[in-house]
């Protein structure tokens, strides 16, 4: 059965992909974009080592990130990023851990069943909500995610970290920053990865530390044993090779420049503050969209905590709420199909581990007017799956 009432748009996406990681190129990107002085060369060289140089400076200006602070690239992407700041960290002092999405949760993981360290405390919270975090108590170390990937809940604030903290947070930051303000002064270890807002290629983390941050991991060592890709001091001091262009274990080149390419491109257009106004633009055309349309709310209560790149919305209204559960998961895997099928929009499909759902990134890469295009065609689709299932 078709639905014939709703018409079919005229206008396609430009752009097709809405993937919220790896996410789309940036506007321009072409593959004569990426510098090759660096291929086939040791990254142990001093061109290799100046490139990756290059893309952690561009970082710090791009990002405001202060002076003082430490920037290095690590293997395995944002995951390892993470993993490397808790497993060298945690152990010190009491530990909170906060999640409500899927990737916290992996932090959540870390901490109770790996790591598990003395005075460990978990706040967790449904798809589309924040837990509570103003209690936590400032001799805490706190691992969080300031913007949910999976679910577009993001903190509206740092006011619940205490400025006379005496513990050190760790930010989960990778669908966040480039897009979202970032409180320096209240992180100590911040990590991202390149594919995310930026839409680079992935494989490679940045960690970020502060003062405080380096002067916990120089003076405190885990009980547990740290593997060879989390390994970030000599002797008793971090190794600050790492954090000059010098890496733990081989990076990709290639990923390297694609990256200084997007950095390239984010200064071109107007750095930072742009960055961060395409993807309220963007986001702000779903966000309405969503108000406005009746089988539609966004997955996030609080417009406080709506994100402004993996905006998530789930599926409402009476013939919604009527379906059985098969049949509601079937709602937004038949439309990101179809208008997969069609080349009108790739990967905006919910996450897999997230309620039914449909998710389009809305970050500084992406166009507003793919944004505006995609829209129609899935009130499209949706009246086509709606009458194939009634």
């Amino acid at each position: 059965m078709t639905d014939t009432t709703v018409p079919t748009p005229e206008l396609r996406p430009d752009c097709p992909n809405f993937s919220s990681g790896p996410t789309a190129k940036f506007p321009g990107w072409s593959l004569d974009k990426i510098n090759t002085i660096a291929m086939g060369r040791s990254h142990r060289s001093a061109t290799g080592k100046g490139r990756l140089k290059y893309a952690i400076d561009l970082s710090r200006e791009l990002l405001g990130i202060p002076d003082d602070y430490l920037i290095g690239i690590v293997p395995a992407s944002d995951t390892g990023a993470v993993e490397l700041a808790m497993w060298n960290m945690l152990g010190a002092r009491p530990v909170t851990v906060a999640a409500w999405e899927s990737f916290g949760n992996v932090w959540i993981q870390d901490a109770v069943k790996q790591l598990k360290p003395a005075g460990l405390t978990v706040l967790e919270a449904d798809y589309g909500e924040i837990p509570d975090l103003t209690g936590i108590d400032k001799g805490d170390d706190i691992v969080f995610t300031w913007n949910g990937t999976t679910s577009g809940a993001k903190i509206a604030n740092t006011d619940w970290i205490a400025d006379d903290r005496e513990g050190v947070t760790i930010n989960d930051a990778t669908s966040a920053v480039f897009a979202q303000p970032m409180d320096w002064s209240k992180l100590d270890a911040t990590t991202f990865s390149w594919q995310k807002v930026m839409g680079s290629e992935a494989g490679h983390g940045m960690l970020i530390l502060s003062p405080r941050a380096v002067e916990r991991i120089e003076s405190y060592t885990p009980s547990w044993p740290l593997p060879k890709i989390f390994r970030v001091k000599k002797g008793d001091k971090l190794n600050r090779a790492i954090f000059e262009g010098a890496t733990i274990n081989t990076p990709s080149m290639l990923a390297a420049e694609d990256y200084i390419a997007s950095l390239e491109w984010a200064k071109s257009i107007g750095g930072l503050p742009e960055l961060h106004a395409r993807a309220d633009r963007n986001a702000k055309i779903v966000h309405d969209w969503i108000e406005s349309t009746p089988w539609m709310r966004n997955m996030v209560g609080n417009p406080d905590q709506w994100t402004n790149t993996g905006v998530c919305m789930v599926f409402q209204g009476d013939w919604y709420d009527g379906l059985s559960d098969d049949a509601k998961a079937a709602v937004p895997k038949k439309i990101a199909g179809m208008l997969d099928e069609m080349g009108i929009g790739y990967d905006f499909n919910g996450y897999r581990d997230a309620p039914p759902s449909l998710r389009i990134w809305c970050g500084s890469t992406v166009e507003a007017e793919d944004v505006r295009r995609l829209l129609p065609w899935i009130e499209w689709a949706f009246a086509q799956v709606k009458a194939e299932l009634s």
